[in-house]
C-alpha cells in the first residue's frame, strides 16, 4: 500500500512540471520553458521538414492533450499563414477542462476549402499561468480519422464550451463569429456519440454501455451550451485515478 502511495505521489510531481502535452497529432516541439512563446511555444513552422507534417482529416481528427491544471481553457484554431503569425480561424467552440490528466476531442473538423492545402493547427491553453501554446504543421486531407490510442480522457474530467476572452482575441474576429455557430461534434470507436449546434433545434445522445470510454454529450439550443461528461479510463499513463 504504501509503495503504491509513493509511486502515485511521485507520477503526480512528474506530471506537475510540464504546463501542457500534445499528445496527438504530433506536434512542431514542445519546450516547457518556452510554450508561453507565442504562436508556437518557441517553435517555427518548417513545412520543408516533410517529416514534421501531419494528415489532418478534414473530417473529423482527434486531438489528444494531457493538462498539468485543475482547470484549463482550450482554443483549437487552424491557419494556411506558414509562419503562423496570421488568418486564425477557430476550429471548435472554446472548451472548459475542469480536472488534471489526459483530455480528447476526438472530432475536430476543418472547412472543406482546406482539402489540398498545409497549414498550421494551433492549441491554446487558458490556465493559471496564462496563455500556453503548441502547433502541429498539417497537411489537410479528406475523409475522417478513427480516434487513436493517445485519444483517452482522465477518469475524473469533466468538460463544458465556455467564453474566454483571451482566447478568443487569438482568431480573427470573422472566424470567431462564424465559429460560435458552427456544429460540434464528438464520436468514438464504440462510445457514445452526439452532435450539437448553437443555432440547432434538435440535439442527441446515445449512450454506451462500456464505462470505461463512455462519452456522453449533451446540448441546450439557443445558447450553444454544451456539458461533455467524459469518463473514459486513464489508460497506459503512471496517473492512477
Amino acid at each position: 500500500m504504501r509503495s503504491n502511495t509513493l509511486l502515485s505521489a511521485a507520477a503526480l510531481c512528474g506530471l506537475s512540471l510540464a504546463h501542457f502535452e500534445l499528445k496527438y497529432p504530433e506536434s512542431i516541439g514542445f519546450s516547457d520553458d518556452n510554450e508561453g512563446d507565442s504562436p508556437c511555444g518557441g517553435f517555427t513552422p518548417d513545412f520543408s521538414d516533410t517529416d514534421k507534417i501531419v494528415d489532418f482529416h478534414v473530417g473529423g481528427e482527434a486531438i489528444a492533450v494531457r493538462s498539468t491544471h485543475q482547470q484549463s481553457n482550450w482554443l483549437f484554431r487552424v491557419t494556411t499563414d506558414e509562419t503562423a503569425k496570421s488568418g486564425w480561424e477557430q476550429l471548435f467552440p472554446i472548451v472548459q477542462q475542469s480536472g488534471l490528466g489526459d483530455f480528447c476531442e476526438p472530432q475536430i473538423t476543418v472547412n472543406e476549402s482546406y482539402i489540398g492545402k498545409k497549414g498550421v493547427v494551433s492549441v491554446v491553453s487558458s490556465a493559471a499561468d496564462g496563455l500556453l501554446y503548441q502547433c502541429i504543421v498539417a497537411s489537410f486531407v479528406k475523409g475522417s480519422a478513427d480516434a487513436p490510442s493517445e485519444c483517452k480522457n482522465a477518469s475524473s474530467v469533466k468538460a463544458s464550451f465556455t467564453d474566454d476572452s483571451a482566447l478568443s482575441a487569438l482568431v480573427d474576429s470573422d472566424s470567431s463569429s462564424e465559429s460560435s455557430t458552427a456544429s460540434a461534434s464528438a464520436t468514438a470507436s464504440g462510445t457514445a456519440s452526439g452532435t450539437a449546434s448553437g443555432t440547432g433545434s434538435a440535439a442527441s445522445s446515445t449512450e454506451s454501455t462500456d464505462a470505461a470510454s463512455a462519452l456522453q454529450v449533451w446540448s441546450v439550443t439557443g445558447l450553444g451550451s454544451i456539458v461533455t461528461v467524459l469518463s473514459m479510463a486513464f489508460l497506459g499513463g503512471a496517473l492512477m485515478i
